[in-house]
């Protein structure tokens, strides 16, 4: 006896898809400076609205609600923005409304980007996932400029980066069953991913702030050497936190849905990857650079973690660790598919 998928669901997934392609669509077309000026806000606000009810789907939330909602404030936003400049009151409403939009455009790329991987058995099929990651949230960082938002680029990425730790904390908290899911194992990842993330930022702008002059001249000297020479330079949070974290989240989560506390930490990488294009100084050239020399160095140590983590807490032998691939079939929905 066969059994059919319920005709409701497979609808509304079927529409936000048509709704994302739609918008990306739009996007595509204001990039190429084809068609009325208006197209990127349609295309930012199309792809927002989709990427909001993809993620209700993914965790179990009304997507028809999230989606409608992110329509309406988005456009009415966008509108603000047309006619807001004719008054100086709507106009410093109309800049708020569609930066407030940015972010959380940026913030829902970056958690749906983690949400809407898959467990991977093997290392390569991971990476796989990372990829698929990274696409996502390349199209979160065109919808995020769609908004055209008017803002400091540091506190938009760090407001950005925040704002989807917490809500990807929020989910992952119901996905891996709570505190008491999370194990002493998964306490220790959640411990470390978190002083590598703090570490990380805390470093680049302790030294910003009060690095000495020579210190930071030769920084920005090597910066700007690398970016002439070969285009763009590997973000660290990327490269050190991001992509390791969401490889081996998703190569453990085939094993324990602790693995799920791990992924949490691949925001930072699409955090920053769907903030990319705010700031006006990246070219399109190199805000596709940036991930392609990120995702190698930060697969590579990824890799790394996998290998100890099965050294200490895998099988021994060729035979064993083949027994253990076949059995690592911990079931999760499909990529489309509510996870709650």
């Amino acid at each position: 006896m066969t059994t059919t998928k319920p005709l409701y669901p497979l609808l509304v997934v079927r529409s936000i898809l048509a709704l994302l392609a739609v918008g990306v669509v739009l996007l595509g077309l204001a990039a190429a400076d084809l068609g009325p000026a208006w197209l990127d806000r349609a295309g930012g606000v199309a792809v927002a609205a989709a990427y909001s009810g993809l993620l209700a789907v993914r965790t179990g939330g009304r997507p028809v609600v999230f989606g409608l909602w992110a329509v309406v404030v988005g456009a009415g936003a966008s509108v603000l923005a047309e006619v807001g400049p004719a008054t100086g009151f709507w106009d410093d409403v109309a800049t708020a409304v569609t930066t407030g939009g940015a972010v959380l455009t940026a913030v829902v790329s970056a958690v749906l980007a983690v949400m809407l991987t898959t467990p991977a058995v093997r290392s390569w099929r991971a990476a796989v996932e990372v990829f698929v990651a990274f696409a996502i949230a390349g199209v979160g960082s065109m919808a995020v400029l769609g908004f055209r938002p008017q803002l400091d680029v540091d506190r938009f990425g760090y407001a950005a980066l925040a704002c989807a730790f917490a809500l990807g904390f929020g989910l992952v908290f119901r996905l891996g069953a709570g505190w008491h899911g999370l194990g002493r194992r998964g306490l220790l990842v959640v411990l470390g991913g978190s002083a590598v993330l703090a570490v990380t930022v805390a470093y680049a702008e302790l030294l910003r702030h009060y690095g000495t002059p020579e210190l930071v001249d030769g920084i920005d000297r090597s910066v700007r050497w690398t970016r002439d020479t070969i285009g763009a330079t590997p973000r660290p949070l990327q490269v050190l936190v991001g992509v390791p974290a969401l490889l081996w989240g998703c190569h453990m989560r085939a094993r324990r849905r602790q693995g799920w506390w791990v992924c949490v930490f691949g925001c930072a990488a699409t955090g920053s990857v769907a903030t990319t294009l705010v700031n006006m100084h990246t070219t399109w050239l190199e805000a596709v650079l940036i991930p392609a020399y990120s995702l190698p160095l930060g697969l590579l140590l990824g890799y790394l973690v996998i290998r100890i983590d099965l050294a200490f807490t895998g099988p021994r032998g060729s035979r064993a660790r083949a027994v253990e691939r076949s059995r690592a079939v911990r079931p999760e929905p499909s990529r489309l598919q509510p996870l709650l």
